[in-house]
């Protein structure tokens, strides 16, 4: 079973403090959403934990299986079993998906002995179910994408990659309400005991397919609330300002 632990962690960027000591608590088999208003640090605490070089950590551990990761480099977090799912995934032209894929993954799981025929078959098999069609093999990286097919293609990184912990930030944002549950779906059908996801959102939207074992409210980079699903549904009604107040 995977475990991250992040534990008083603080980070910066462009020299201004964005994370003011966050905990969270991550094991496998439980589903955590974070909620908290634009500018709160949610998608930067994504890009810290995953280790964007733009992001500086000030202090604090981020543990993952107990490998501590905070000196490690993005592609050793990969490794180690992060994953995270962009708010706004970059194009790449030049880089085809078949390619990527096939490198990725033989990088995080080398004792894989699967041929290529093998692999692409069940690449074959995921983009089915995320609604993708197999000509996108062909094409580059988000290259001329929706911002629905980039979060699909997000999904289906996911689903061949094989985290252990995954960190999905926004997934819902740009997808209709087909998108939306075709893209629930496939995040319930990977989830496992095994798995642990930290969903970041600003509103309950996908948490009513989703039913999170834990909701964490960020506000000015520190866990203002934490509690259960009845949690996001008092943000849905009421906002974020009762809990500024408090």
């Amino acid at each position: 079973m995977a475990e991250l632990r992040i534990n008083d962690l603080s980070a910066s960027v462009e020299g201004k403090k964005i994370l003011k000591g966050v905990n969270l608590h991550i094991k496998g088999g439980e589903i955590h959403a974070l909620m908290g208003p634009n500018g709160a640090g949610k998608s930067t605490l994504g890009n810290v934990l995953i280790g964007h070089p733009n992001y500086i950590i000030e202090g604090g551990s981020i543990t993952l299986d107990g490998k501590e990761l905070v000196d490690k480099t993005p592609e050793e977090r990969a490794r180690a079993g992060l994953f995270l799912a962009f708010q706004s995934p970059i194009a790449i032209p030049g880089v085809k998906i078949s390619s990527f894929l096939r490198t990725a993954y033989k990088q995080l799981h080398p004792e894989d002995k699967a041929t290529v025929t093998q692999f692409y078959e069940r690449v074959k098999k995921e983009l089915k179910k995320v609604g993708l069609d197999e000509s996108f093999l062909s094409r580059s990286i988000n290259d001329g994408f929706s911002g629905g097919e980039r979060k699909r293609l997000e999904i289906l990184q996911m689903a061949i990659l094989r985290p252990k912990i995954i960190i999905l930030d926004e997934i819902d944002s740009g997808l209709d309400v087909d998108a939306l549950n075709l893209v629930a779906k496939e995040i319930m059908d990977y989830f496992s005991g095994e798995v642990g996801f930290l969903m970041i959102t600003h509103y309950q939207r996908i948490l009513k397919n989703i039913d999170p074992n834990f909701v964490h409210v960020l506000v000015d980079g520190r866990i203002a609330r934490e509690g259960s699903r009845e949690l996001a549904v008092q943000i849905e009604e009421r906002g974020y300002d009762w809990i500024r107040s408090e």
